[in-house]
């Protein structure tokens, strides 16, 4: 991505908060077929020693090849609210009417190696969190628990987890003003 110095995001709590806020990534892969591209909706960790720049993870069904490219190199993007700019909202078009259209922007790119994680505790507590987190602004929001337990084990034999351990983020803040503050 080209990233001009200054819209350069690279601070890691601001990245992972975009990524918190707007967590449908959508993950690039390349393989036989060419590129390929997934959107799911993803957590993000935070930092740990093993992980310091933190771990994506989500899940796919098991009939998306996707996880079969255990190890593959990946890019996920996230993209934060995004909005065209007129040049009427500059005082320069008054002044010299040297301005044109733009847009403000916030995205995020993760790179790092896939990691297929085919077990069932593991996906268990991860749909645990990723409901409680989504289902928590709800007047009454769903638990895992809700659904009658064959159900969901059903529902679970056919999801694989993904995690992607972040080596790499790149932040691109186009926005008035250019950086948040933390």
């Amino acid at each position: 991505m080209y990233i001009p110095a200054k819209y350069e995001e690279a601070r890691t709590d601001i990245l992972h908060g975009l990524i918190a806020a707007h967590p449908l990534g959508m993950v690039v892969t390349h393989g036989a077929n060419g590129l390929s591209a997934d959107h799911i909706p993803f957590e993000v960790s935070a930092p740990t020693a093993d992980a310091p720049l933190g771990v994506l993870r989500a899940h796919v069904a098991r009939a998306n090849p996707l996880w079969r490219r255990d190890g593959a190199g990946v890019l996920a993007a996230f993209q934060g609210e995004a909005r065209y700019v007129s040049p009427s909202e500059f005082e320069e078009k008054a002044v010299s009417g040297r301005v044109v259209p733009t847009w403000d922007y916030a995205v995020v790119h993760v790179h790092g190696a896939l990691r297929a994680v085919d077990d069932p505790a593991w996906l268990a507590a991860l749909l645990k969190r990723l409901t409680s987190r989504h289902e928590a602004g709800q007047s009454a929001p769903w638990a895992v628990s809700d659904a009658p337990p064959d159900y969901i084990g059903k529902l679970m034999a056919a999801i694989v987890g993904i995690e992607i351990r972040i080596d790499r983020m790149e932040g691109k803040w186009k926005v008035k003003p250019a950086r948040p503050t933390p």
